[in-house]
């Protein structure tokens, strides 16, 4: 059976995928150097000269022969589109009638309510009276994605299309569960790096992830208690496939008790899955596609969380409008998502990916930042200010 992975981004998923013996063809919008050395893969902007759209990824599609679709980052956000990629062929993935519940905040703070699940306070178009006076708030795209679209409310109306969110102080953490609609295995949680200048990332941006989530031993054990709860009333109030994550930030309560918020369900493959592969040598694609047919692994995330080493991911910004050197070399430096040489990238989009792993969550992020400083030199940008890691 030959798979179409398709998406905004799709090289993490691609590797996986290939890791597991799959036949795939997979199509994005980037069509990065290092996954065309790696699958068959084709550009909206290299190979079709589209820019980016849902709409696209479906018309680019229907050049090419599959037989089953599996569909990663931003595509969640559009069921029709999901609907027409999956008429005729098998679809490994939630259906859309799945996603438009899973992503339609006006069900979720329902199910979050019946299901007592911890969230914060969700306003629709029309509710935003409820929220003067009350604390800071967070507007946001009802359907988001990589941290695009947020800032803080400053009052007046939300547009169409748009939530408030109630700002919850905390940490930002995702988690990551594989589903067969009724239960789940939970495969991992991490931290979420968010808005950090030193990776070159705009405030609320997302730029990467930590694993596994550094708490002190007991509360390790408590919060995983916790997501777990989440994912599985999520799975069956939802009817979730496949794999899964949710983002979640971690607060506490008034006795000093960690307390997971649930912040968005991302009911498809997720960008923190790739460390969770690489951190305890199970592959996510193989789960992915077996749950289709029933199979749950015998995963504890309890007997693996424990293990030794942080591995943590970092998307790089571009700080100022760059020309990409010669790049041939960069996977072997632990880079991802590489760029083509002579590449244009404009200030504040990405650059690559850096991997890195460290014996601490500290020495995780040090290495991190040492890999983004590497990067910026070699494309001829001034390397950013470290500074300290007290709001992480």
């Amino acid at each position: 059976m030959r798979i179409l992975i398709v998406g905004f981004s799709t090289r993490a998923i691609a590797e996986s995928a290939a890791r597991g013996g799959y036949n795939v063809v997979t199509l994005d919008y980037f069509g990065d150097r290092d996954q065309k050395e790696l699958v068959e893969n084709y550009s909206l902007m290299r190979d079709f000269q589209l820019g980016f759209s849902a709409k696209a990824l479906l018309v680019a599609s229907r050049s090419l022969n599959f037989q089953a679709v599996a569909y990663a980052s931003s595509l969640e956000n559009h069921p029709d589109v999901i609907e027409e990629l999956a008429e005729g062929h098998t679809l490994l993935g939630n259906s859309p009638s799945i996603l438009r519940r899973a992503r339609d905040w006006g069900h979720l703070r329902l199910v979050c309510r019946q299901e007592n699940i911890a969230h914060p306070v969700t306003l629709l178009p029309g509710e935003e009276e409820q929220a003067r006076g009350s604390g800071r708030w967070v507007s946001k795209p009802a359907r988001s994605g990589g941290g695009h679209g947020i800032s803080f409310w400053r009052g007046g109306a939300l547009g169409k299309g748009r939530v408030l969110q109630e700002w919850i102080e905390g940490k930002a953490c995702s988690a990551a569960f594989v589903a067969d609609g009724r239960q789940c295995v939970l495969l991992g949680l991490t931290e979420q790096l968010i808005g950090r200048g030193e990776l070159g990332a705009l405030r609320f941006t997302w730029c990467g992830n930590i694993l596994p989530l550094s708490l002190p031993a007991p509360e390790i054990g408590t919060v995983i208690g916790s997501v777990r709860e989440i994912a599985e009333k999520l799975t069956r109030s939802c009817d979730l496939r496949g794999v899964n994550g949710v983002d979640f930030v971690l607060g506490r309560d008034e006795a000093g008790r960690p307390v997971p918020y649930l912040v968005e369900v991302n009911p498809r493959y997720t960008a923190s899955m790739e460390l969770i592969e690489w951190a305890y040598g199970t592959n996510v694609f193989d789960l992915h596609v077996r749950s289709f047919d029933g199979e749950l692994p015998s995963f504890s995330l309890r007997e693996n969380v424990h293990r030794p080493g942080f591995y943590g991911k970092g998307i790089i910004y571009a700080r100022e409008d760059a020309v990409m050197p010669e790049t041939a070399g960069w996977r072997a430096k632990g880079r991802r998502d590489i760029p083509f040489p002579g590449e244009k990238i404009e200030a504040h989009h990405p650059i690559c990916t850096v991997l890195a792993q460290g014996e601490t969550r500290e020495g995780c992020w040090r290495r991190l930042l040492a890999a983004a400083e590497m990067v910026w030199r070699e494309v001829g940008e001034s390397a950013a200010n470290e500074g300290d890691d007290d709001h992480i």
